[in-house]
């Protein structure tokens, strides 16, 4: 009986035992599933194909391990709203969030701070405004925090000292103000706060990060231009400067100086010794050159550096080849004399704005990755600037030999459309009306159906809302035309993933649906305000086509437009026919997309029905919006 009874009560320990290991599983499953169905509920309802028959382990977007989720994957996904509290601060396991390139709007939930484990956050491409989160110091696990694309506010928090496991740091592109505090993150490889507004000078523990993490703001010192009174500089130490130390530099700097103003004579004296004609030519960048790569920052004003042009080894007998009959007021000596600043290096290689002494600004782009015999490459040069439309951006010259391939174009003052689109977006843009973006959009078309044209096999090649130039609000024109044509796989290869239809795997040989599908994306881009490849950002940029897609429903179209188009109520159809117009020239297949003659004459019929409205009705939509911004 004893023995028995012994045996029982062994047997009902093992069953307590064994039912205190399962139970809290079961439970903490349940807890996931109902945390995120209340998510689910209160920002994806109608966007998250959730099933509550089968685990969340098995939902799209939510990862597991053993029985808990550890990772919440929505990105382009169509969420609207805000978080609210209980939902995602009840996944106690959570490691990686990312729901990058949403619409979720202010504020976090403060419980989010009960994620102790987590590791990555991406909440970039959002609408979450206000202060930094105050709770985010508190998650000390996190290796990658990127911030970036919403309308956060108020000064970055020098508490976020406490994450000192963070790699990754990313707050461009919102509206922090104050200067950037002494951040001490020993982990940290990855930087950016462009595009705020941002002032004083970079702190010392981060002087060693690239130029291109301070665009767009008055900063100065480390990368950038040193502060007046040495605030800033690259030195650690702490100390001052003795007078006898300043009195030394002062005269060793202009002693250096000198020096090199005579060997800089010395070599001019030598070139007008020789036959009359330039030797070589190169660009040659100043100190403090930043550093640009076209379509990693898609949404930012590029960064201009002081460059000359100075000589080195060409063949005397070759000048510059000019096309059209046109008068040549210029010549390679002129460039030769010029100063030059530095718009950006793109795909296929460097631009410059150069100044001549005679008062003509041009654009220069020096090519690279060419590799081809000087006769074909002239048969393809003469081919490009023998096509004349009003909405390309016409090549003028280009000079050829074994070392320099440089093209010259007319010069276009108001930058790109991506720089518009991308830009500051703070108080002081000028926002982007309903006209002018169907004003650029109609321009780019004709000019793209203009090279189709030419011949049942001419392409574009590269077209992407940063090869869209402007002279004026109202005269947009296409730029990098066929180029893609003359470079090695390598710089094609660079091409913005967004912009590249399924079907390319080599950008040399686009054709011209592949064209429209570009155009596609571009116009998508005009409507969204998204850029469709943002390399600089981690995880990479948001497909637009996808996302498009993904968030045209019935109940809340509207919300896939730029909050700058939102206003002209007057106009809502017309925008949802050009954004159904930009969702047909991205197609998965080439044979199911219109050809830009058909793109052309829609975008034409749009405007009329547009321009049609009542004049008095957009004059008002126009002032309000002034008002607003």
């Amino acid at each position: 009986m004893s023995s028995a009874h012994s045996q029982m009560v062994s047997t009902l320990f093992l069953a307590l035992l064994f039912n205190s290991f399962l139970s809290p599983t079961a439970a903490d499953v349940d807890a996931d599933a109902s945390a995120l169905m209340a998510f689910r509920s209160a920002v994806g309802r109608l966007a998250l194909p959730w099933n509550t028959s089968v685990s969340p382990c098995k939902w799209p977007g939510v990862i597991c391990t053993g029985e808990r989720v550890t990772s919440l994957h929505l990105p382009a996904s169509g969420l609207i709203g805000q978080i609210p509290a209980r939902t995602l601060g009840n996944l106690s396991d959570l490691q990686t969030l990312s729901l990058r390139f949403n619409a979720l709007s202010s504020p976090l939930p403060s419980d989010l701070s009960r994620c102790t484990q987590l590791r990555n956050l991406y909440l970039h491409g959002n609408r979450f405004s206000g202060d930094i989160p105050e709770f985010l110091p508190s998650l000390t696990s996190l290796v990658h925090l990127n911030l970036a694309d919403n309308s956060f506010s108020g000064e970055i928090p020098l508490a976020l000292n406490n994450l000192t496991r963070l790699g990754t740091l990313y707050l461009e592109r919102n509206q922090l103000i104050g200067e950037i505090p002494e951040l001490d993150l020993p982990n940290l490889v990855q930087f950016n706060v462009s595009f705020n507004r941002l002032n004083g000078s970079v702190p010392s523990k981060l002087r060693g990060m690239p130029a291109d993490a301070f665009l767009d703001m008055p900063i100065c010192g480390g990368p950038l231009t040193a502060c007046p009174g040495g605030a800033g500089s690259s030195s650690s130490g702490g100390g001052k400067l003795s007078g006898g130390a300043i009195t030394g530099i002062s005269i060793g700097a202009f002693a250096a100086f000198f020096i090199v103003v005579a060997v800089l004579l010395f070599l001019l004296c030598r070139r007008k010794g020789k036959t009359g004609h330039a030797k070589s030519l190169e660009v040659e960048t100043a100190i403090g050159n930043k550093k640009m790569e076209d379509g990693v920052r898609a949404n930012g004003k590029p960064a201009m550096a002081v460059a000359a042009v100075a000589p080195a080894t060409l063949e005397s007998q070759k000048q510059l080849v000019f096309f059209g009959d046109g008068p040549r007021v210029y010549d390679l000596g002129d460039m030769l004399r010029a100063s030059a600043e530095v718009l950006g290096k793109g795909t296929f290689g460097t631009t410059y704005k150069v100044a001549l002494e005679m008062g003509i600004i041009v654009s220069v782009k020096r090519l690279r990755d060419v590799d081809m015999p000087q006769e074909e490459l002239k048969r393809k040069m003469e081919a490009i600037g023998g096509m004349d439309h009003p909405n390309l951006v016409s090549l003028r010259a280009y000079y050829f030999s074994k070392d320099e391939k440089l093209l010259v174009y007319d010069y276009m003052p108001m930058g790109s459309l991506s720089s518009l689109l991308h830009g500051n977006r703070g108080s002081g843009r000028s926002p982007l009306n309903w006209d002018i973006r169907t004003s650029i959009a109609l321009a780019a078309a004709r000019g793209i159906e203009y090279i189709h044209s030419t011949s049942l096999t001419a392409s574009h090649g590269n077209i992407k809302s940063s090869n869209i130039l402007l002279a004026s609000s109202s005269d947009a024109r296409v730029a990098d035309h066929c180029l893609a044509h003359l470079v090695g796989s390598s710089a094609s290869s660079n091409r913005a993933t967004g912009y590249r239809p399924p079907e390319v795997s080599d950008s040399r040989k686009v054709s011209q649906p592949a064209d429209v599908y570009s155009f596609g994306v571009l116009l998508l881009e005009l409507l969204t305000g998204k850029a469709p490849a943002q390399a600089i950002l981690n995880e990479g940029g948001v497909d637009l086509p996808r996302w498009v897609r993904s968030v045209i429903h019935e109940e809340w179209m509207t919300e896939v437009f730029d909050m700058e188009l939102l206003r002209y109520q007057s106009v809502e159809e017309e925008m949802v026919q050009l954004l159904q117009l930009g969702v047909d020239c991205t197609e998965q297949f080439p044979d199911q997309r219109p050809t830009m003659s058909a793109v052309v004459a829609r975008i034409e019929e749009i405007r009329q029905s547009s321009l049609g409205g009542s004049k008095e009705e957009r004059q008002q939509e126009q002032q309000e919006f002034a008002v607003d911004e």
